[in-house]
C-alpha cells in the first residue's frame, strides 16, 4: 500500500499527519513490538523523531505547519513503514530505552530489554551499595544500552560491553561516545565470553539471542529487518544461554551476580536445569523472563 502523491500536498499540520499516519497504519496491518504498542505510539514517534521535536512537546506543535520537503519527508518515511515492513527505529535512527536515547540502525538489533528496568533501580536490593560495584560485562551487547545503562546505574564501575559482531561494536562506540563514557565503557569483539580469559566482575549482564527455531519461521517481517545473529538461539533458543551457565562462574567475583533475559524460555530452562535455583526478577510483563544466578550457584 503505497501512499497517494497528493498527500504531501493536502496534509500541512503536524495534527494532519498524526491522524493521517494513525490511520495508515490500522489500514496497513503493520506489526509492532520495537519500541511501541499501537499506531498512535507508532505513529508520534515516527513523526516527532523526523521532525527533530522532543517526544514530550507534542501538544506544543501540533498545529504546526509543515514545510513541502518535511512533509515530503513524512510522506517518505511512513510510505516505507508499511510497504516496506521496516521499524521506526531503524527510519528514524533512533531507539529508546527509559529516559535513554541510542542511535541504531540495521547493523544491530533494536533495543528492548527488561534488564534496562532493573539497572533503573541499580538493582536493588541484589545490589546493596552500587557505589561499591567496580567491574559489570554486558555479553551481546548490540547497541552497547545495557553497557551504557549500567555505567549510569553503577558510576565507579568499569564496563565491558561484548560483543561478536564488529558492525554491532561500530554501533556501540557511537552510542558509548555520545554518552561521553569511553573511559569507562570498552567494547570487546568476543565470541560470548571467549575473549575474557583472566577477566572477572561483579555483574555480568546478558540479553543474549533466546528466539528458537520454529520462532524464527514466523517472525512478523519487521522483525526480519534485524540481525539473524542477533535472534536466534538454536532449536530451543537457548544455545546463548547454555554457554552463558556453563562458562560464567570462572568469570564472576565471590558473591557476583549473572543476570540474564531469555524471552518465553523459562518452562524449558527450568526444565534443562532442575537442579539450578533461579530467582526470576519481576519486571513490568511479570516474572517470566529474566533470571539470576549468584557465582556460587552456578555449575
Amino acid at each position: 500500500m503505497s501512499l497517494t502523491p497528493r498527500a504531501s500536498e493536502e496534509l500541512f499540520t503536524l495534527r494532519d499527519w498524526l491522524r493521517f499516519a494513525v490511520s495508515r497504519f490500522e489500514q496497513s496491518g503493520i506489526f509492532f513490538g520495537h519500541g511501541t504498542l499501537n499506531s498512535y505510539d507508532e505513529a508520534v514517534w515516527l513523526i516527532m523523531a523526523a521532525l527533530h521535536l522532543p517526544q514530550d512537546t507534542l501538544d506544543n506543535f501540533l498545529d504546526a505547519r509543515l514545510t513541502e520537503s518535511e512533509r515530503k519527508h513524512l510522506a517518505h518515511l511512513i510510505n516505507r513503514r508499511i510497504t516496506e515492513r521496516i521499524p521506526t527505529a531503524y527510519l528514524v535512527r533512533e531507539a529508546w530505552l527509559g529516559d535513554f536515547k541510542f542511535y541504531v540502525d540495521e547493523r544491530v538489533i533494536v533495543p528492548r530489554s527488561f534488564i534496562a528496568e532493573l539497572l533503573r533501580e541499580q538493582l536493588m536490593p541484589w545490589i546493596e551499595n552500587p557505589d561499591e560495584v567496580v567491574s559489570v560485562a554486558d555479553i551481546c551487547t548490540g547497541s552497547g544500552c545495557l553497557a551504557i545503562l549500567a555505567a549510569h546505574a553503577f558510576p565507579n564501575a568499569d564496563v565491558d560491553a561484548i560483543d561478536i559482531s564488529d558492525d554491532a561494536l561500530a554501533v556501540a562506540r557511537r552510542n558509548i561516545s555520545d554518552y561521553g563514557l569511553d573511559e569507562h565503557v570498552a567494547p570487546i569483539k568476543s565470541d560470548m565470553l571467549s575473549a575474557l580469559a583472566g577477566k572477572r566482575y561483579d555483574i555480568i549482564l546478558s540479553n543474549p539471542p533466546y528466539v528458537d527455531a520454529p520462532s524464527m519461521e514466523t517472525l512478523p517481517q519487521e522483525y526480519r529487518q534485524e540481525p539473524g545473529l542477533a535472534l536466534a538461539s538454536g532449536d530451543d533458543g537457548l544455545d546463548h544461554t547454555h554457554t552463558l551457565l556453563r562458562e560464567t562462574a570462572e568469570h564472576l567475583n565471590p558473591g557476583g551476580l549473572l543476570i540474564v533475559e531469555i524471552g518465553h524460555n523459562r518452562e524449558v530452562l527450568e526444565a534443562t536445569y532442575p537442579e539450578l535455583p533461579f530467582t526470576w526478577l519481576e519486571v513490568s510483563a511479570g516474572d517470566q523472563f529474566v533470571f539470576l544466578l549468584t557465582r556460587e550457584q552456578l555449575p
